[in-house]
């Protein structure tokens, strides 16, 4: 077993590695927070985003036809309703009238006089009631109507019903797709991805950006479809009862149409910006409660607090902007929805007084165009979800689109069995091109050999653990196992052969047992033990009261050392051809 603790010159390189500053790519992480590039804070391409958001819902169209068919059911048994609603009324109006005329020449006479008093309009409107004189509210034909709205409105909600539950599961797939989706292009991204984000950046993109896209596609699909099916239908309905003040409602359409436009750009950039900051955000705090012992040690914790208020204040100012732009829009729309009232109100009562329309038609039509001026004020209100959700998506697809990794060869090479040779051969490497880190380094550690590579800090011994792994490539030369150039290996058939323990320890919630078995899912409970007493984690584990049982938590029942001792018994367990150690027992 060859030992190699990479990273930095020795006496066998042929070539040099120079005392570069940092080794890590840039940007760096600093006691204060993550030092590094911010999220756009506009959106690239609107349009492409939302396309392709509504690209993903492709596979499922049986239900995107379902829930159409449920929406136009939907709309089709509510559209009736307020003319019906409005049928009743001339009932009433109607049975009103007749017990004002007991008899039939009592309503002769009253026409008659109407029209004497030059008040046609009121005189023609008795004669089309067909007011049945000495006759009150027919409440056979009035029950009649009402049942048939009650019919209809209960048909429309079971149907609305049936589009939100199925809606719902279509959402729901989609978006356990594109976490599917993101999880899996996690682990085909570069090392060097990782260590230009910010933890809490990618965290907010995996799980605040992505539940932020399910919201919005569970509400703008449903309203968003509703309400413009229902905008056609309830326009279909204003023509048919007049035409005239149709014109009137048709008039305030484009006015509430610039005015949600115009608010809806502006509000666009803040909610990009918006989310960008919730990620630096989540960035800053996973850093500062990860780190609060070194925190505390040195005394920090004041400009810790003071970073964190102005991050914060910076957050509450971007969504303050982009939460009151949009909440001006729903305002705005029922000012223009208010004049339209007044409107269609003034011209449809001279239109009764004029007999061109019944008092139930009026009813309708006022009835209809609140409708039409509140599916207007919804439609637009979702713009708001709809900005915040595609700029959430546009997140999603710039993790989803970053370069990934070179692929493993087509036709990989095969290591036979591994004896453990490692040799560099002129390697060079640089993490930024114009900044030289490694440049024809040459070195071999042989089969059995322990090698120690020594340097300062900076020098370069992290990249060689990271070269050897393939977690960056060369940029010069090549690296061997046993004569076979490791960029011929797949990745899997490479690290297999490896055992890696670093500085930093990364243990799992579960038992110490579980821990150990970590590098080999198939090992034995003996040869856990032998792992454990080869590393001497036997003989801290055997006081403890739960022994092997242990669970480990984040509350620290182990010592640092403990901890490290544990993670190098897991790559005893696994029996690598080749271990390495980066710092592994700094703290034992």
């Amino acid at each position: 077993m060859t030992t190699t603790r990479p990273a930095g010159p020795t006496p066998a390189s042929s070539g040099s590695i120079p005392q570069a500053r940092s080794a890590a790519p840039p940007p760096t992480r600093t006691p204060f927070g993550f030092a590094g590039p911010m999220p756009p804070q506009k959106a690239k391409d609107f349009k492409s985003s939302a396309r392709r958001l509504l690209a993903r819902l492709a596979p499922q169209r049986a239900g995107v036809l379902g829930v159409i068919a449920a929406a136009v059911s939907s709309v089709a048994l509510a559209v009736p309703g307020p003319a019906i609603i409005g049928k009743a009324t001339n009932v009433i109006f109607r049975g009103w009238h007749g017990l004002r005329f007991p008899t039939q020449a009592a309503l002769d006479q009253a026409i008659a006089g109407a029209r004497a008093a030059g008040k046609s309009g009121f005189a023609d409107m008795l004669r089309d009631l067909e007011v049945r004189p000495g006759h009150g509210i027919d409440l056979g034909d009035l029950s009649g109507w009402l049942e048939l709205a009650l019919l209809l409105y209960i048909g429309s909600s079971l149907f609305a019903w049936l589009q939100g539950y199925i809606l719902n599961h279509l959402v729901q797939r989609t978006v356990r797709g594109l976490r599917a989706d993101v999880q899996a292009k996690l682990g085909r991204l570069p090392l060097s991805y990782f260590d230009r984000q910010p933890h809490g950046e990618i965290l907010s993109r995996v799980t605040n950006d992505i539940d932020n896209v399910a919201t919005s596609l569970q509400q703008s699909l449903s309203q968003l479809l509703g309400g413009m099916l229902m905008v056609i239908g309830v326009l279909i309905a204003l023509i048919v009862t007049s035409p005239l003040l149709s014109l009137i409602v048709l008039l305030t359409v484009p006015l509430s149409v610039g005015v949600t436009a115009r608010i809806a750009r502006r509000s666009q950039r803040r909610f990009v910006a918006q989310w960008a900051h919730v990620g630096a955000l989540n960035g800053q705090v996973e850093e500062a409660f990860t780190g609060h012992a070194l925190v505390k040690v040195f005394g920090r914790r004041r400009e810790i607090e003071d970073r964190f208020r102005a991050k914060n204040e910076e957050l509450y100012q971007v969504g303050f902007r982009a939460q009151f732009l949009s909440s001006v829009i729903m305002p705005a729309i029922q000012f223009i929805a208010n004049l339209n009232y007044v409107a269609v109100a003034v011209v449809g009562g001279l239109r009764v007084a004029a007999n061109a329309m019944s008092l139930g038609s009026v009813q309708a039509f006022i009835q209809y165009s609140r409708q039409f001026s509140q599916q207007l004020g919804q439609l637009a209100q979702m713009a708001n979800v709809v900005q915040s959700g595609v700029a959430s998506a546009e997140r999603v697809f710039e993790l989803l689109d970053t370069p990934e990794q070179i692929a493993d060869p087509a036709a990989p090479a095969a290591l036979p069995t591994v004896r453990g040779e490692v040799r560099f051969e002129h390697v060079g490497f640089r993490y930024k091109p114009d900044q030289p880190l490694i440049d024809d380094l040459s070195l071999v550690a042989e089969p059995g050999q322990t090698v120690a590579i020594v340097g300062p800090t900076g020098a370069g011994k992290t990249t060689l653990v990271n070269l050897i792994m393939r977690f960056y490539e060369l940029d010069a030369g090549r690296i061997t196992i046993d004569g076979v150039d490791i960029a011929t290996l797949t990745r899997r058939d490479l690290r297999s052969q490896i055992g890696m323990v670093l500085q930093d320890t990364w243990l799992f919630g579960g038992t110490i047992r579980d821990n150990i078995r970590y590098g080999n899912p198939s090992a034995s409970e003996a040869d856990i033990i032998a792992a454990a007493r080869a590393t001497y984690v036997d003989r801290f584990v055997r006081a403890l009261p739960l022994g092997y049982d242990t669970v480990l938590d984040e509350q620290g029942n182990l010592s640092t050392g403990e901890k490290q001792l544990i993670t190098i018994a897991r790559a005893f367990l696994a029996d690598p051809a080749i271990l390495i150690l980066d710092e592994a027992t700094s703290s034992v």
